[in-house]
């Protein structure tokens, strides 16, 4: 394998240049808030909202800043002015089931007007019925039922009285009822008086007596039957008077709203109510001016308690609405979702009523769309059960929590359910939608539609104008000044810095639009009228710095050498390998020390960090990878007899990955050889079973980490790094490191294996082994073979002694 050539900083050169763009400054751009680079996801988001069928509701997916939010929202917004604004949604008493409120939908602007409308009709009807029953035509004909029911009862017994008088028999009133005695001298005869009567007489009084006695049995059978018929025409002769007050006004009120569905049956219950309550209508207005503590200002009628039953609880109010709804659910509880039931102390207990009815997201989102937070929604107790529930019921149950899971047994409303016609829009991250899709069967029936936000865009022609024209539009909605194009230049580059890619941007327009607008904010001190290139390294610059703290001390304590990492000098089995750490946005690269050591063994490598449980599973798979390696180079045909061990000194956190499996492969092959490595380079990479080197992520980090420790203790020309060479499209470098590469000070090696990183990193190539299965003398091969048959043979000699094997 040739050695590596060091990179020169013409090819570490990535900027972009400014003359590239054909613009001055942004100004005169045409913004676009249209996500760049976004077909596929675009293109779902669409498909989703445009499918009427149930269950094509959309999971936008993907990281935080890729603009899924923003663009959802423009998207929406459009889709939802070319639809008509759904109806508005109130709820009225139910005079049948008082318990089960009824929903009434009403053309956009009704309900308000009738609710408005049954206000003035209980005005209305509070003073009408009263003033109707306190009419002549009223008090005429109940005079006319009262005299009667006298004639037909009292005038009755009167006659039958005069009769008996007549006969000399007295019709009087004893505590078991009506009874008739023998009357002598206008007094009444007691029963020795009447003993003493000639019998004729006794005999006539009695047969008289007997004769009056049935006539009034008679009389008193028919006495129910006269007070019903009598009760019958008053309460007719009420509903004929209470039907004539307030049949115009309502009559009136049904002719307004002939044209929607529900309304002119509910009127015709609220005419039915009202005539059956009339008498509580007029004791309630008698109340009222009887009352000494009423006041000089009396409530209005609706107001008071008797008629909230009348009134229109307006749920959802579409007046002047434009187009479809698009809600926005930030706080997506089960409540906030689906509606509540308010509850009021009354004399020490909580009661509820419809007017208590409280809508929910889906209420107003209702016809229309409704976008959530995926996680937020998941966090709240019932919130994901009840969304699913409507969702696939197509109704919308407003009902506390606790009901829907028959853990409620008091009484309580159950509003009439509304037919839902909606389209959810969630909003999270790949890990959650897949978590969900996995794990809850109603995911992928709900949510059929995936719409996956890439976190990079592909950097070509079409993509670079988009992109400088979403920084315009950023920059106009933030009301920024315009950018130069040295400056969108800039953004370039940190945008594919970010992207960790020459040829990609990234998506993330959270972060970009903080840029912009630190930058704008810089050019202000400076006094630009034009946000500069210098603006927005800035920007940059005073972000890491207000970040890198953690970083700062990390370099600081390898300074005085609280951490040990040597830049100059030569170890046996010690390498600097490179790692990244990432602490909120800010990802910084950190110089490690790993170390290795061998003796006579089985052939294991112990992997310390793992024995102690501070390695993760995938940098574990690499030590046991380069251990394959080691056994296959070194050990095809006769044992491996040694046992090595690695270590990342002085790491007292967990070690994750696969990027120091070049470092640690040389390390031990130093170690076994005992061949010193140059303490002035480092190595990042991973490796395969065939000694190949492979990518890695956060190289920038990593190249600038050890570079900024190698400039804090002065550059001397023999500092470098070696990087996977499939990592080169990777690199864009900071200026001083591109500068100091540059001036010969600092150098990038790309590397293919791990041999060339071991020539690299030793000055002595690792040598292949020729037909003899030996490798040429003097290289790290020849002298890691010696060495490994110095063990097998301290090996062998060690069984033979103590008849066991050294471990």
């Amino acid at each position: 394998m040739a050695r590596s050539e060091r990179l020169s900083a013409t090819s570490l050169e990535r900027s972009t240049p400014p003359e590239r763009f054909a613009f001055e400054t942004t100004a005169e751009l045409e913004p676009s808030a249209q996500p760049v680079g976004q077909p596929r996801a675009v293109a779902a988001v669409r498909f989703g909202v445009a499918m009427a069928d149930h269950g094509y509701n959309v999971f936008a997916l993907g990281p935080n800043g890729t603009g899924k939010r923003h663009f959802i929202a423009d998207f929406l917004a459009r889709e939802a002015a070319q639809r008509p604004a759904p109806p508005d949604l109130a709820y009225v008493h139910d005079f049948a089931e008082p318990s089960r409120p009824r929903a009434l939908t009403l053309p956009p602007g009704r309900a308000i007007a009738l609710r408005d409308d049954m206000l003035r009709l209980v005005e209305e009807v509070a003073v009408a019925l009263p003033a109707a029953f306190e009419a002549d035509e009223y008090q005429t004909r109940l005079q006319a039922i009262e005299e009667d029911f006298k004639r037909r009862t009292a005038g009755r017994l009167e006659s039958l009285r005069e009769r008996a008088a007549a006969q000399q028999v007295a019709m009087v009133q004893t505590p078991e009822g009506m009874a008739f005695a023998p009357l002598r001298d206008g007094e009444v005869v007691g029963p020795e008086a009447f003993a003493r009567l000639p019998e004729d007489d006794r005999q006539r009084l009695q047969r008289d007596i007997g004769g009056l006695q049935r006539e009034l049995q008679a009389v008193l059978r028919e006495l129910p039957r006269v007070r019903r018929e009598h009760r019958t025409r008053v309460r007719e002769l009420h509903e004929r008077i209470s039907a004539a007050a307030i049949g115009d006004p309502i009559d009136e009120t049904a002719a307004r709203y002939a044209d929607v569905d529900g309304v002119p049956e509910y009127l015709e219950g609220v005419r039915r109510d009202l005539i059956a309550n009339a008498r509580d209508v007029i004791r309630l207005r008698e109340h009222q001016e009887s009352d000494p503590f009423a006041g000089t200002q009396p409530r209005a009628a609706g107001e008071l308690p008797f008629w909230r039953r009348y009134r229109v609880n307006v749920l959802v109010d579409r007046t002047g609405a434009e187009g479809a709804p698009v809600v926005f659910e930030d706080h997506p509880t089960h409540q906030n979702l689906v509606g509540r039931i308010d509850h009021v102390p009354q004399q020490g207990a909580l009661v509820t009523d419809f007017m208590l009815l409280r809508p929910g997201a889906l209420h107003r989102a209702n016809g229309g769309y409704l976008v959530l937070e995926a996680l937020k929604l998941l966090q709240q107790p019932f919130a994901w059960d009840a969304l699913k529930r409507a969702l696939r019921s197509g109704r919308l149950h407003t009902e506390p929590p606790g009901q829907s899971l028959g853990l409620l047994s008091t009484v309580t409303l159950e509003p009439e359910p509304v037919p839902l016609a909606v389209k959810v829009v969630l909003l999270g991250d790949r890990q959650l939608y897949y978590l969900l899709t996995a794990l809850d069967p109603d995911m992928l029936d709900l949510f059929k539609v995936a719409a996956d936000f890439d976190d990079v865009i592909d950097r070509t022609p079409e993509s670079e104008v988009a992109y400088a024209s979403l920084i315009a539009a950023i920059g106009h909605s933030h009301d920024l000044r315009a950018f130069d194009r040295g400056a969108v230049a800039r953004v370039f580059d940190a945008a594919a810095r970010h992207a960790g890619d020459t040829a990609r941007l990234s998506a993330n327009t959270g972060a970009l639009a903080d840029v912009l607008r630190e930058a704008d904010h810089w050019a202000g001190v400076a006094g630009r009228e034009v946000v500069a290139a210098e603006d927005v390294q800035r920007a940059i610059d005073q972000q890491t710095f207000r970040a890198d703290r953690i970083q700062a001390r990390l370099r600081e304590a390898m300074l005085r050498d609280t951490l040990h990492v040597e830049t100059d000098g030569e170890r046996v089995g010690q390498v600097n390998g490179l790692s990244v750490f990432e602490l909120a946005s800010h990802r910084f690269g950190r110089p490690s020390r790993i170390t290795a050591r061998v003796r006579i063994g089985r052939g294991d490598v112990l992997d310390i960090e793992r024995e102690v449980a501070l390695g993760g599973p995938v940098h574990s798979k690499g030590v046991l990878i380069l251990t394959s390696l080691l056994a296959a180079r070194f050990a095809a045909e006769r044992p491996l007899s040694l046992s090595a061990s690695l270590v990342f000194e002085q790491s007292y956190g967990g070690v994750e990955g696969d990027s120091a499996s070049v470092a640690e492969f040389v390390a031990l092959l130093s170690a076994i050889a005992e061949v010193p490595v140059r303490q002035a380079l480092a190595v990042t990479g991973a490796v395969d079973q065939f000694g190949r080197a492979q990518p890695i992520g956060g190289v920038n980090e990593k190249v600038e980490g050890f570079f900024d420790l190698c400039a804090a203790r002065g550059l001397t020309g023999d500092h470098g790094v070696l990087v996977p060479e499939t990592n080169v499209p990777h690199l864009l470098l900071k200026r001083e490191v591109v500068d100091a590469v540059r001036d010969g000070r600092f150098h990038v090696y790309p590397i293919a294996d791990v041999d060339q990183a071991a020539e690299l990193l030793t000055g002595l190539p690792v040598g292949a082994p020729g037909p003899d299965g030996r490798c040429p003398p003097g290289s790290i091969g020849a002298r890691v073979q010696a060495r490994l048959e110095r063990l097998a043979q301290a090996w062998a000699e060690a069984v033979r002694r103590g008849g066991a094997s050294p471990d």
